[in-house]
C-alpha cells in the first residue's frame, strides 16, 4: 500500500495537516496513487477520523521515535525543520518540504531552498501544496549522501598539531 507520512515535529503547524487533508490534497495523493496517510500532528490538533474520505488516514501527536514510519512511507511531506529533513533524507526517501511562511525571519526557506538547489527536496507552502502535489517529478531527486566526519575529525588533528 502505497503510504505517504507527514511530519510536522514538535512544533504545531496545523495549516499543513488541514492541506493536506482537505478534500483536494487528499485527491492529489490519490490521483498520485497514494493509498494510505500517516499524520504525525505534533503539538497541533488531531485531524477529525472523516476529514480525509479518498485515502486511508491514520494520526497521532508523538511517539518515541518516527523512524519506522519514514522508512515505510513512500513519500514524506514534513516541515521544515532540520532533524525531520535530514533524517528523511538520510533514510533515502523522496521528501516534500513545505514551508511554513507564517513564521517570521523564516530560516527554514533558506534551508528547504538549499536542500532543492542541490536537488535534495522539493519544497512548496500550504498554498501550494496541492499544485505540486499534482506537478511533482520525484525522479529529479538526487540521493542524500552522508556527511563525512572523519575526513573533519583529521582535519582538526592537522590544524591543531595534534597529528
Amino acid at each position: 500500500m502505497k503510504t505517504v507520512f507527514v511530519t510536522v515535529g514538535t512544533t504545531s503547524f496545523d495549516e499543513l495537516i488541514e492541506s493536506i487533508t482537505s478534500s483536494e490534497g487528499a485527491q492529489a495523493l490519490k490521483a498520485r496513487g497514494y493509498e494510505r496517510l500517516v499524520l504525525q500532528v505534533g503539538r497541533g490538533s488531531l485531524p477529525a477520523a472523516d476529514s480525509c474520505p479518498h485515502i486511508r488516514m491514520e494520526a497521532f501527536q508523538f511517539k518515541g521515535s518516527i523512524t519506522e514510519d519514514i522508512k515505510q512511507a513512500d513519500l514524506v511531506i514534513s516541515h521544515a525543520g532540520a532533524g525531520s529533513c535530514l533524517e528523511t533524507l538520510g533514510a533515502g526517501k523522496p521528501l516534500l518540504v513545505v514551508i511554513n511562511d507564517k513564521l517570521m525571519n523564516n530560516h527554514q526557506l533558506e534551508l528547504a531552498r538549499q536542500l532543492h538547489a542541490d536537488s535534495h527536496v522539493l519544497y512548496c507552502t500550504c498554498s501550494t501544496l496541492t499544485a505540486t502535489l499534482m506537478a511533482m517529478d520525484l525522479s529529479v531527486l538526487q540521493p542524500f549522501l552522508p556527511g563525512q566526519p572523519k575526513k573533519f575529525a583529521n582535519f582538526l588533528d592537522k590544524a591543531l598539531g595534534v597529528r
